[in-house]
């Protein structure tokens, strides 16, 4: 009998990374701006960009720092208000309260993504948007630009669970005008810690690279893509010197270092992973009582994770289901109903102004999310999803026979 996998372990580290690793610590050039040139994360961020296919990338402490960092390089005024789906994690509107903006949350559906309509119903008393990808789930990105674009409002990215996710073939990300990725434990490509944004801009990028912590002339030592300071980038870097606040938020040699061996092994972990979703996925839609959403036509996903509503299900039934699974070795986590939840929108005491989102808080009550590391085998899949689907069987009971 196979046993459940761990799903909070991590791919290995590339062996790769152990010979940087080594060659950082006998130098001892931890930090980004020590060597004149081709610094780890400098060469970081030229590999992104090209991954992406961007023009600039700027790698920071987090993937709440590049949010912030974003929202201040825009340059709005003080207690702008920025529209934001009603189910993200906390990190995104306390990023928006750092920068000294306002959070506005949408209603988000039973698939996970943007209420159109409620979108649309508060887009014209907001100045930026920042559309969440929320477990990798991208909402109609046709309509949000259109309806952004029309009203000249800047849209960012939060891609933290999106790396390797298209949109009619365009990487997410890359639709924005800014786009921000986590290189965190639970992300596709794992750091710890550590983040990254991307853009087109060049005086948005110069701006974001100064308050990142490039005091003095460091910004010289960020490239374009080119490998070299175009004068579109070089006029923006000397129009921001000194005029702008250092938040130092730089990320380290060292994990630039543990970053890009994982770079090459991008495409075979999107691969993998969408493969174990999409398996495991049609096993649990097999239940009456689960519902996995599809994907919308125009999007190709990236998940490491899978979400799934419990549908004709009354919250004690709920809670019997997660505390079966648990006792079978698969944590489940039904997002409303998880205390202190992150995600729940409720749970943001933290938010100058509060908001009814009814349809997102029903469908937060049902909505359960468990991890699907790329690396897990078909077996191990298949454990998974026996114990979910033996799990919401022991709390329906038996589904009725009819005679014919």
């Amino acid at each position: 009998m196979t046993l459940p996998p761990n799903v909070h372990a991590a791919e290995p580290i590339p062996t790769a990374a152990k010979d940087a690793i080594d060659d950082l610590m006998q130098s001892g050039d931890l930090f980004r701006y020590t060597a004149p040139q081709d610094a780890p994360v400098a060469l970081l961020e030229a590999e992104f960009a090209e991954l992406l296919g961007t023009k600039y990338a700027l790698a920071v402490s987090s993937c709440s720092a590049a949010l912030f960092l974003s929202l201040k390089a825009l340059d709005l005024p003080r207690d702008a208000r920025v529209l934001i789906p009603g189910f993200t994690f906390a990190a995104v509107p306390s990023s928006i309260v750092h920068a000294d903006f306002v959070p506005v949350l949408c209603e988000v559906g039973e698939n996970y993504r943007i209420d159109i309509a409620d979108f649309e119903a508060k887009l014209d008393n907001v100045q930026a948007v920042i559309i969440s990808h929320m477990r990798g789930h991208t909402s109609d990105m046709d309509a949000i630009m259109a309806l952004c674009d029309a009203r000249n409002i800047p849209v960012i990215e939060d891609a933290a669970h999106s790396l390797g996710t298209t949109w009619h073939g365009r990487n997410i990300g890359t639709i924005g005008k800014v786009g921000c990725f986590s290189f965190q434990s639970y992300k596709m490509i794992n750091a710890g810690e550590g983040g990254i944004l991307i853009t087109n801009d060049a005086d948005l990028v110069a701006r974001a690279v100064i308050m990142s912590g490039a005091y003095e002339h460091n910004w010289k030592k960020h490239k374009g893509p080119q490998g070299d300071n175009s004068p579109e980038l070089e006029e923006a870097f000397a129009r921001w010197q000194n005029k702008l606040p250092l938040y130092n938020l730089r990320l380290s040699n060292l994990s630039a270092a543990v970053i890009r061996p994982q770079i090459p092994e991008l495409a075979r972990r999107v691969r993998d992973g969408l493969a174990n979703h999409d398996y495991v996925a049609g096993r649990l839609n097999t239940s009456p009582h689960i519902e996995v959403p599809a994907p919308l036509p125009p999007e190709q996903r990236a998940p490491d994770s899978i979400q799934f509503n419990l549908v004709g299900m009354q919250e004690h039934e709920i809670r019997a289901f997660a505390e079966a699974t648990e006792a079978r070795g698969v944590k489940v986590q039904v997002f409303g109903l998880s205390e202190d939840n992150a995600r729940a929108f409720w749970n943001w005491k933290f938010l100058p102004e509060t908001f009814d989102l009814p349809r997102t808080r029903e469908m937060l009550m049902k909505a359960c999310d468990v991890r699907l590391p790329v690396r897990l085998t078909r077996d191990e899949l298949d454990v998974i999803a026996d114990i979910l689907l033996a799990s919401v069987g022991e709390v329906t009971g038996p589904m009725p026979v009819y005679g014919t």
